[in-house]
């Protein structure tokens, strides 16, 4: 199973420029003029975890190998996207694909890169895109609302249920409120799952600034975080136009001194990265060996067994235990053998819940 976070926003707000700095690729066709892409650009980009190459020394490991989220750029939406405008219906249906949405919002002055309307407003911006989103969801409810009430003449108690959820639903986004936010019991947040909402996705805001606001942002910016901050969504500044540079530079010395010269400790594309990470509610946990060391991702609150299937099915059909070490543990003895000796290592069952950074060895049967 991937995890697909996608970028969107309004045309022109540095979406490709953005997507090709993060994958350093130029799959993304970055252009001055409206839909320059049409058809989703997919990347595949490394988290970087500085625990990796350290447990990886540690084992003297071959090989090295890091954990990854994809990134989806979706063409920009505008005013009317969801009857169809600029090919919006089309351009929503890729949107329903992705797991989390990273919204780009322009946040910059620049009269050679043209923009929907002649001034820049990052919380005018929003609300275009998230009425459009909200316009779509409605569109999709009013449909399956058509569809259970023909099916509802049977007297089926199921049936009357979901179309109790899907109003239930459809009054929240009538009152601009979180449909997250109804309360719900498992069977009827599957049958909620099930209707694949885009505005039930998980969301953060890129504000993309100019050079000189990447570190402490600009109005723009700060109207965009008091927003968010409402809203309870995470917002993460970068310059798409500096990355796209940096991104440019083969030799590392050259990346470190433009990062020195722009004050920034680290390329701002890891905020993303880690952000995207974070909203896809993702964790880390390892393998270690001296032919590799690994990161793999999976979802917080999974257990041991389901760990164990991300390396392979077997090994969760025939799951016995996991033989468990917290990384600081991991690290700080330096391997398995001294963390052995001091009690450091625990065997946990099928019920585990994985924690993030733990180290593990699974036993198993088939």
């Amino acid at each position: 199973m991937g995890f697909k976070c996608g970028i969107v926003g309004l045309p022109n707000v540095g979406k490709s420029t953005l997507f090709n700095a993060l994958t350093e690729s130029d799959k993304a066709e970055a252009a001055n003029y409206l839909f320059a892409t049409i058809e989703p650009n997919i990347g595949r980009v490394s988290v970087p975890d500085k625990r990796l190459e350290i447990l990886s020394n540690i084992e003297k490991s071959e090989k090295t190998i890091p954990t990854y989220i994809d990134f989806v750029d979706i063409a920009g939406l505008v005013k009317g996207a969801s009857a169809g405008e600029g090919l919006g219906n089309k351009f929503l249906a890729h949107i329903r694909e992705v797991d989390a949405i990273a919204h780009v919002v322009r946040c910059f002055e620049n009269d050679n890169v043209t923009h929907m309307t002649p001034y820049i407003n990052p919380l005018d911006d929003i609300d275009t895109i998230e009425t459009e989103l909200k316009l779509a969801d409605l569109e999709t409810l009013q449909n399956k609302l058509n569809s259970l009430e023909k099916k509802s003449k049977d007297g089926d108690e199921k049936i009357k249920e979901q179309i109790n959820i899907v109003q239930k639903t459809q009054n929240q986004l009538n009152k601009d409120e979180k449909i997250n936010n109804l309360q719900l019991k498992e069977e009827e947040r599957n049958f909620f799952n099930s209707l694949n909402l885009i505005t039930s996705k998980p969301k953060l805001y890129i504000c993309n600034v100019d050079e000189k606001s990447v570190v402490k942002g600009n109005s723009f910016s700060n109207s965009v975080k008091e927003r968010a901050d409402k809203e309870s969504d995470d917002v993460v500044l970068v310059s798409a136009a500096i990355e796209s540079q940096i991104a440019e530079l083969e030799n590392e010395t050259d990346k470190f001194e433009m990062l020195m010269e722009l004050e920034l400790k680290e390329t701002t594309l890891n905020k993303v990265i880690y952000a995207g990470y974070n909203l896809l509610n993702l964790v880390t946990f390892f393998t270690c060996g001296p032919k590799e060391t690994r990161a793999w991702t999976i979802t917080k609150n999974a257990t041991a067994p389901q760990a164990a299937g991300k390396i392979h099915t077997d090994f969760e059909k025939g799951f016995i235990r996991a033989e468990t070490i917290t990384y600081e543990d991991f690290a700080n003895l330096k391997g398995e053998a001294a963390c052995r000796e001091a009690g450091k290592l625990r065997l946990e069952g099928k019920d585990y819940v994985v924690k993030d950074g733990d180290v593990f060895h699974f036993l198993f049967n088939v």
